[in-house]
C-alpha cells in the first residue's frame, strides 16, 4: 500500500508561496503544490481564477463562522474535500452504471484525478 504514496513526485509535496491580495491585504499563503493544483481545478471548474476562488472562500468563511483562525487549513481542508466529493460521485456514477449494466457516458475518468 504504502509505494503508491512514497512513489509520489517530490513536486506535489514541495511547498510554494503566493501572494494574494484579499479585500486590499496582501497575505501570503503556503501550501503544497498538489493543493495548489487542486484549488486551481476547483476554480476552473467554477469559472474563476484561482486568486478569485481563494478571495470567495474567504469571505464566505468570514461569513458563515465569522473568523477563521488558520485559513491556509481551511483551504488545505477545502481541497480534500472536493477531490472526497469528486470520489464519491464517481463511486455513484459505477453504482448507477452497474445498476444499468451498462456504460454510463458522462462519468470522468479517475486518472483525471490529481495523483
Amino acid at each position: 500500500m504504502c509505494e503508491f504514496f512514497v512513489t509520489a513526485d517530490p513536486i506535489l509535496y514541495e511547498s510554494r508561496t503566493r501572494t494574494v491580495r484579499i479585500r486590499g491585504v496582501s497575505t501570503s499563503i503556503r501550501m503544497e503544490n498538489l493543493m495548489w493544483d487542486t484549488l486551481a481545478r476547483l476554480a476552473a471548474e467554477e469559472g474563476v481564477t484561482t486568486n478569485s476562488l481563494i478571495v470567495q472562500l474567504h469571505d464566505e468563511i468570514l461569513r458563515h463562522r465569522g473568523d477563521v483562525l488558520n485559513f491556509t487549513s481551511f483551504l488545505r481542508v477545502t481541497c480534500l474535500r472536493y477531490l472526497r466529493r469528486k470520489c464519491d460521485q464517481l463511486e455513484a456514477a459505477e453504482t448507477v452504471e452497474d445498476a444499468v449494466g451498462g456504460h454510463v457516458p458522462h462519468v470522468r475518468n479517475p486518472q483525471h484525478l490529481p495523483h
